[in-house]
């Protein structure tokens, strides 16, 4: 959070000037610039939906607040931009639910394989009051939850071969987030699961340190990692949610109404984000097919009977009992 057009270091800006803009009108020298940083591509629906969020902020604050969306990891890659955010360096940052997980261990019941019935149990969930709860769970470590984005389900796309059962998956180095779970289910799976950041896949791939990765359409086609991975086979075997998050120190500097404001930008732009979602995954498969990668859908069983054990190991844990809330939402 800067103001413009000053010279004071920001520390001491926040310090004296924030008492201002939190008491008096509109001021173009003295707007609340909120700095956002994530790691995916300016084409993709989620940075789209952050800065739609900027525009409903300057609306709504009556041009007094506005946000400064940084992508593709300018500002560091998911893990540094949360441990910005934790330190009030960095004001708000997109991360996945995956990544999360490192900080806040309950958001790790979202990476459990197979945890949802479909779409619309997903976000019953996410809107519901268990999303709200695991939202709100990491404020004691400095990351208050703003909203959810959706980030449909991961499959696995490979470079020489297609994952058509788990079996296939013996012996191949699949690049996984930097997250407990997904370690996990890959090795229950048989492969060798290999965390690296979101920024050098591209690279890893071609250089063949993996033969391949999981994720989403939109992400796979923005990314051009399809450009190397010829295989896309839809287990869908997570639902893992973005997660929009800012500063607890910053939010605790601004009065409740602007508190309001700001949650309501974050609120709506989630709710444009599932709006456009669809329609970029079927368009980033239909390009992705164009450009003679072979997709298909397995039989998911095979898949669901090999994870199984994962729940077994948190039975009776926070997460399992959250995991079980989760699967009797109806």
């Amino acid at each position: 959070m800067r103001a413009e057009k000053k010279v004071l270091p920001r520390p001491i800006l926040i310090v004296f000037l924030l008492p201002l803009f939190l008491s008096c009108g509109s001021s173009p020298e003295l707007m609340i610039r909120f700095k956002l940083s994530h790691g995916l591509d300016v084409v993709h629906p989620v940075h789209q939906a952050m800065e739609y969020m900027s525009k409903r902020l300057r609306e709504l604050s009556g041009g007094r607040m506005t946000i400064d969306v940084y992508p593709s990891e300018q500002l560091g890659s998911e893990r540094e931009s949360l441990e910005l955010v934790q330190l009030g360096s960095i004001d708000i940052t997109k991360t996945s639910a995956a990544v999360l997980e490192s900080f806040v261990p309950l958001v790790g019941v979202y990476s459990l394989p197979y945890l949802f019935r479909d779409h619309e149990h997903a976000w019953k969930v996410f809107l519901g009051p268990i999303g709200k709860e695991v939202l709100l769970s990491g404020t004691s470590v400095g990351l208050r939850g703003l909203c959810y984005y959706d980030s449909g389900s991961r499959s696995f796309y490979t470079k020489n071969k297609p994952i058509r059962s788990p079996d296939d998956l013996k012996g191949m180095k699949i690049r996984v987030q930097k997250s407990y779970m997904a370690v996990k289910m890959i090795e229950i799976l048989g492969g060798s699961p290999t965390p690296i950041d979101w920024g050098e896949l591209y690279t890893s791939l071609q250089q063949g340190v993996v033969d391949g990765a999981e994720n989403n359409p939109p992400s796979f086609y923005t990314s051009h990692h399809y450009e190397v991975c010829k295989y896309y086979y839809l287990d869908e075997h997570t639902t893992i949610p973005d997660v929009l998050l800012m500063s607890e120190k910053v939010w605790s500097q601004f009065k409740t109404e602007d508190q309001k404001i700001i949650q309501q930008a974050a609120d709506e732009s989630m709710f444009y984000q599932l709006k456009i979602w669809d329609k970029m995954v079927q368009e980033s498969l239909e390009k992705v097919r164009e450009d003679g990668v072979e997709i298909a859908i397995p039989d998911k069983k095979p898949f669901m009977d090999k994870v199984s054990p994962l729940y077994d190991e948190f039975r009776g844990t926070e997460i399992g009992r959250l995991a079980e809330r989760i699967r009797k939402v109806e």
